[in-house]
């Protein structure tokens, strides 16, 4: 029996020492040029750029082009975002907070080891410099004085000031000044600027008006002389401005002056600006480069039509001579000259709201203005060029969403109806969603702030809330664990990391939870030799059950070998150890977060890892036992090429004995014999709003396959819940099921009532599936989640897609990054761990290293019904072996409706529960005897051991330990080493 130093009482928590996470963080150069400096990460609104000023997009950012680019423009500030634009500016828009660093991770697209922000999340940079005076409405110049900002060319009306005019130097010298003297020179009493990006571009302390929008001065002096009848522009006067006729693409002419902002603009893109003024060739080129077949010079726009009901204009007003080139027509004030390759143009009419026609059960519910401080929606997608209202729609249902809404044309938001009471909605008038979809210009997709909006008239997710919900029952410890796995002697051993818990911890516990009601009997204290941190393990199939621990932190450690066999019986301590000899037995491979699981043949397969704390990949397999003089080591290129999203590696056996592995957002089906890829299979659905979602670690979801059924002819399922993104850390809400064996696998889809990463998934006897611990934000590691999900939630496959989930009980206890849920042979599920390192901004700790466990108790166990009894002496089983249980006593239904379950041994660590299954054997009775037909062959129940229940109705018995299909690799004779003690066959 363990003893515990006399200055330690059982509930004392201890400081430790924090342990690197795996993350492989990118990172802010620690030296940058010049006088920049790093100040962290930022947010951005999205709508009100935290840094408006200068920017541009491109696949070839670091955080130095950035510095330089923004350097170039005498810009004060700096900031990366999206992992290909830098953002420059002189001073932050009000609204901007502080973010978390790991907000701002995305690696940069010229340089994958710096960071370079995220959705809506900028790493800002300073030079050191004071920002200048930002810009301002002039209010006079001499003799002209402002009228203030003036809306124009309101609904298409025409100009507020009907005539262009020039200023000396062209464009780029316009400022209140020059036009002022412009408009004087020319005999004009008002001036006005527009068009020019709000600031003067000749003069960046002053406003110059923008779209649709003018900066009005008023002349109060007595030398105007008599207006003029010029119509100038940027090309001077209409005289010598000609649309281009010749020269141009092959295909390409062009077509007609059309007005434009009648009903709406009547293309769909605009190109960005560029340094180079436009003219009509470098328009077409443009248009041409981002895959369009008609362009327009107004704006620089593109299209394959023109949308908005577009009218033909009179070519007259096609007479403003472009920047680039003045003696080319580009268009006038809402005047676009169009050339195209395609004859005739398509023109559709002015969109309108999508009523009909609406997939599944949407119906439309309107205009929807935003609120003031949040978004309606919590779900953003941003769908540049394709967005329409039924892309959004199907988007939304496919991920359990009710509510849809499209706003500002190319962005869909995906929740919930409840969301629009909750954020206090109101309804506008329908006009107020004006903006045509990018993708199906005919219809609607809101407007600045205004959402065009529908509604599932129907039940999206029907999650029950049963009055019986089952609980959590609290006990202490005195481990706080990595590792937890239930034996065959019913006892759970424990493993923890290095420098965890007490200081003078040996790693290693074993409890009996039969002496619960005695703390000090209950644990007994074993030895590790090396740090389990992160490791792999797995019930092996040999006569006594044998549990092995495969890897670890560091060094030796990773390639650690352990093994302990389970003895004794519950109410009497156990007297067997862990053994370890490095130097006799260890991995081929240094592996950290590797994954154990026990192939067809009896062998054990270990798969995937890093080489050490943090380091390289090892992106390959081995098989244990190992041959003499032998190397069992197979390299997989997919898991090189997805590193390192793909530690602890789901993988399962199928029943064609072939081999799922699931791995970040990608599955496969791998011939078990030589490793090749089979099939390739889909990939797995993420988030609403981010494909890229990933599932295992540090993006970690759980994963086990569906219970099987004789006769066996069903295709096997597998579910994959939970999971995280990168950056942000935005926990996924979903679950997902595929049976990779059938004819052309798809993925299933089904939202769970909570998002959830790091959740623990743990099969029932009753075939269910429970689901608890975990986060609501975040990905794996220390510190690096937060907003513990403290619901249990439970998954019924037997029920209707979109109705298998029900809420359960809650606990009071943070389960966050390494914790366990294992199958206890009483029916219930032992929670324990939880070591996340997370503190407050003050460095007090937020969620502390659990030494307490719990026993979560299902609903079956708290109906007030008894468990029902049976004898079982036969417990080696053949494969189609007919056994007999005896003395089977129900005490509610009767045999004709009596259950077997055999539920696989499972060692649970981060949310992988390695060895699950579970299988429903043919059973049949007669008075108190029962015979149960054992599994088929080794693909549908690889050789193992099981816990066998029997259930009347939804009550389980206690269980018994069976082995199916034997030891075939001969385990029991491995490893023939010095310090190793084989149980034989």
């Amino acid at each position: 029996m363990m003893g515990l130093p006399d200055n330690l009482s059982p509930l004392v928590l201890l400081a430790i020492t924090a342990i690197p996470t795996l993350e492989r963080r990118v990172a802010v150069p620690a030296t940058l040029p010049g006088t920049w400096t790093s100040q962290g990460c930022v947010t951005d609104n999205g709508s009100t750029r935290t840094l408006p000023g200068s920017t541009f997009a491109g696949n070839t950012m670091t955080i130095e082009s950035c510095l330089a680019f923004c350097d170039s423009g005498s810009f004060v500030f700096a900031g990366t975002e999206f992992g290909v634009g830098p953002h420059c500016g002189n001073a932050l828009t009000s609204g901007t907070a502080n973010a978390t660093s790991t907000d701002c991770s995305t690696p940069c697209a010229g340089n994958a080891n710096e960071p370079c922000g995220n959705g809506n999340r900028l790493n800002l940079f300073w030079n050191g410099q004071t920002p200048p005076t930002p810009p301002a409405i002039v209010p006079s110049v001499g003799d002209w004085v402002s009228l203030g900002c003036y809306s124009d060319n309101v609904n298409g009306q025409g100009r507020a000031i009907a005539n262009p005019t020039a200023v000396a130097g062209g464009s780029a010298n316009v400022s209140i000044e020059s036009c002022t003297t412009a408009c004087f020179n020319a005999g004009f009493g008002i001036a006005g600027t527009e068009f020019a990006d709000m600031v003067c571009a000749g003069k960046s302390s002053e406003f110059c008006g923008g779209p649709n929008r003018l900066n009005v001065y008023n002349y109060t002096g007595s030398g105007l002389t008599t207006a003029g009848s010029g119509s100038g522009g940027g090309g001077g006067t209409a005289l010598g401005v000609f649309p281009v006729l010749s020269g141009l693409p092959t295909g390409w002419a062009y077509n007609a002056c059309w007005v434009d902002n009648a009903n709406g603009r009547i293309f769909t893109f605009q190109l960005p600006g560029s340094s180079t003024p436009n003219t009509i060739e470098s328009c077409v080129a443009g248009c041409i480069a981002n895959g369009f077949t008609v362009a327009g010079t107004e704006f620089s726009d593109c299209g394959n039509e023109l949308v908005a009901g577009p009218a033909l204009a009179l070519e007259s007003s096609c007479s403003m001579g472009c920047a680039g080139n003045s003696t080319e027509a580009c268009g006038g004030p809402n005047r676009l000259s169009v050339y195209s390759s395609v004859r005739p143009i398509v023109t559709l009419p002015v969109p309108s709201a999508q009523t009909t026609n609406l997939p599944g059960k949407w119906t439309y519910a309107g205009c929807l203005r935003e609120p003031a401080t949040v978004k309606m929606f919590p779900n953003q997608i941003i769908w540049i060029g394709n967005n329409s209202a039924l892309a959004c729609m199907n988007q939304c249902a496919a991920f359990g969403y009710d509510a849809s809404g499209v706003e500002f044309g190319q962005e869909c938001y995906c929740g919930d109806i409840t969301d629009v009471t909750k954020n206090n909605g109101v309804f506008g008038a329908e006009s107020e969603c004006a903006t045509p979809c990018p993708g199906d210009p005919i219809h609607l997709c809101g407007d600045g702030n205004r959402l065009t909006t529908y509604f599932w008239n129907g039940t999206m997710n029907d999650w029950k809330t049963p009055a019986n919900t089952g609980h959590y029952e609290l006990c202490t410890s005195v481990v706080v664990p990595l590792i937890a796995t239930v034996g065959i002697n019913n006892k759970v051993t424990f493993l923890e990391k290095g420098g965890t818990g007490f200081p003078n911890s040996t790693g290693a516990y074993e409890l009996d939870l039969s002496l619960a009601s005695n703390f000090f009997t209950a644990w007994r204290e074993m030895h590790i030799k090396t740090d389990v941190f992160c490791s792999g393990g797995v019930v092996m199939p040999d006569k006594v059950g044998r549990i092995i621990n495969v890897g670890g932190w560091s060094l030796e450690s990773t390639f650690g070998l352990r093994l302990y066999t389970p003895n004794g019986v519950p109410g009497t301590n156990s007297t067997n150890d862990w053994e370890e000899n490095f130097e006799e037995l260890s991995l081929q491979r240094g592996r950290w977060y590797p994954t154990a699981a026990v192939l067809s043949n009896g062998s054990v397969l270990v798969i995937g890892g890093e080489t050490g704390s943090n380091a390289s990949p090892q992106p390959n397999l081995e098989i244990l036992p190992k041959p003499v003089g032998g190397d069992t080591v197979v390299p997989l290129d997919w898991l090189a090429r997805t590193d390192p999203n793909n530690l602890y590696p789901f993988v399962i056996v199928l029943p064609s004995t072939h081999l799922f592995i699931g791995y970040y957002n990608e599955a496969r089906i791998l011939d078990p014999v030589t490793f090749n890829t089979i099939v390739q299979l889909p990939n797995i659905p993420g988030s609403v709003n981010n494909f890229l979602a990933g599932r295992t670690y540090p993006l970690q979801g759980a994963a086990v396959p569906l219970p099987q059924h004789a006769p066996y002819t069903d295709p096997m399922q597998i579910l994959i819940c939970g999971g995280s993104t990168n950056g942000a850390g935005i926990a996924v809400d979903n679950c997902v099921t595929i049976a990779p064996e059938a004819p052309n696998p798809t993925w299933t889809l089904e939202r769970m009532p909570s998002k959830r990463v790091m959740p623990n998934l743990v099969p029932l006897p009753d075939g269910t599936a429970l689901i608890l611990n975990g986060a609501f934000q975040g990905v794996a590691g220390f510190g690096l989640a937060n907003d513990p999900n403290l619901n249990a939630i439970l998954y019924d496959p037997t029920q209707p897609v979109g109705s298998r989930f029900s809420i359960l009980g809650s606990t009071i206890v943070a389960r966050m990054y390494h914790s366990e849920a294992v199958l206890l042979p009483d029916g219930r599920v032992l929670v324990s761990g939880s070591d996340p390192q997370t503190d407050n901004p003050d460095g007090t700790v937020k969620y502390p290293e659990e030494f307490r466990i719990e026993v979560y108790v299902p609903p079956y166990l708290t109906q007030g019904f008894t468990q029902p009894t049976f004898t079982l002496t036969n417990k080696d089983w053949a494969y189609n072996q007919v056994v007999t249980i005896t003395n089977v006593h129900l005490f509610q239904g009767t045999t004709a409706t009596l259950r077997v379950s055999l539920v696989g041994a499972t060692s649970s660590t981060h949310g992988n529960t390695m060895g699950a299954r579970t299988i429903f054997p043919a059973v049949s009775c007669s008075g108190t005897t029962c015979t149960i037909t054992a599994p088929p062959n080794a693909g549908v129940s690889p050789p193992g051991w099981h816990q066998l229940f029997i259930l009347d109705g939804p009550t389980p018995s206690h269980s018994q330990w069976v082995r199916i299909g034997g030891d075939p690799s001969q385990l029991g004779n491995w490893p023939n080493l010095p310090g190793f003690t084989v149980p034989g066959l």
